[in-house]
């Protein structure tokens, strides 16, 4: 009787630990295939980003085609930045009053733009043909599927997790963690998004620069100095003036006339008085 006693005990344990060994095996088979069924659906994302530097005629010029194929492309211009810097610059004298300036330009121009991935070497092939000779080219390829992969996953198990803990079956008794784990799916959404959007649109960074460009201007000239009157304009002037100033002499004279002509007979008064004087003094000289 104990016998059979223990071969039962042995056969039930047998068959449990067969029970547990069959349960684990579905569970990983499960996950595993849920794992291939997502890995499966993700399309490869292929980051394309280039950049140029080449010459050109004109910048301004070609600047302006880049933002038209950009458009026929679809594309979307990102940034557009153009700057000319003064290399040296010198002044010639016109005139007394006017300068010819002469300034060396060098004028240079950096444009982002976004085009749509599968148009990308065709886009910078044709951006090519604008300019007089390319400098650097350069396209890099960066697969970023197993990152979209890795954030997929994650919000595919905290979005299961979300949806047990609505239905009750989990019950989570911190809600910062509930909406710490909300914050999580949300930025694995914009992860997605934003790999996605890379992968659909390439950045391209061009550089332009043209040859240095002389300008010349006709400008006054700030110079005081330079406006001085020349030799014979200020012998002339000086000449009226001291004509001027000799008519204002006489002029001032003549409004003392009064007093000339009561000083001319004061004068004649005593000139006078003096030579009536020595004719009487003679005459007694004489008789002595």
């Amino acid at each position: 009787m104990s016998n059979l006693l223990v071969l039962l005990a042995a056969l039930c344990l047998l068959g449990a630990c067969k029970g547990k060994s069959n349960y684990e095996p579905v569970n990983n088979s499960a996950s595993s295939s849920a794992d291939t069924v997502a890995a499966d659906s993700t399309t490869t994302k292929l980051v394309k980003t280039a950049d140029m530097d080449m010459k050109v005629k004109d910048v301004s010029a070609a600047s302006e085609h880049i933002v038209n194929l950009t458009n026929k492309f679809h594309g979307m211009v990102m940034h557009h930045q153009m700057q000319s810097e003064e290399v040296r610059s010198q002044d010639m004298l016109l005139s007394s009053d006017s300068l010819q300036r002469v300034t060396v330009l060098h004028t240079t121009a950096s444009i982002a733009v976004k085009i749509p991935s599968d148009s990308l070497e065709q886009f910078m092939t044709r951006v090519g043909k604008l300019g007089l000779h390319v400098k650097a080219r350069r396209m890099d390829i960066e697969d970023r599927t197993l990152d979209y992969l890795s954030s997929q996953l994650k919000l595919n198990s905290r979005t299961q997790l979300i949806s047990q803990q609505k239905t009750g079956k989990i019950k989570i008794k911190d809600p910062a963690a509930v909406l710490m784990l909300k914050d999580d799916m949300v930025d694995e959404k914009i992860n997605n998004k934003r790999i996605d959007d890379a992968a659909r649109n390439s950045v391209v960074d061009m550089s332009l620069y043209q040859s240095d460009v002389v300008m010349k201007e006709n400008i006054a000239n700030d110079d005081p100095g330079a406006y001085q009157i020349s030799f014979f304009k200020q012998f002339t002037f000086a000449l009226a003036n001291g004509w001027q100033l000799f008519a204002s002499f006489i002029i001032g004279l003549t409004n003392l006339w009064v007093f000339i002509l009561a000083g001319v007979g004061v004068w004649l008064l005593v000139k006078r008085y003096v030579m009536k004087d020595a004719v009487q003094i003679k005459p007694v000289k004489n008789m002595q």
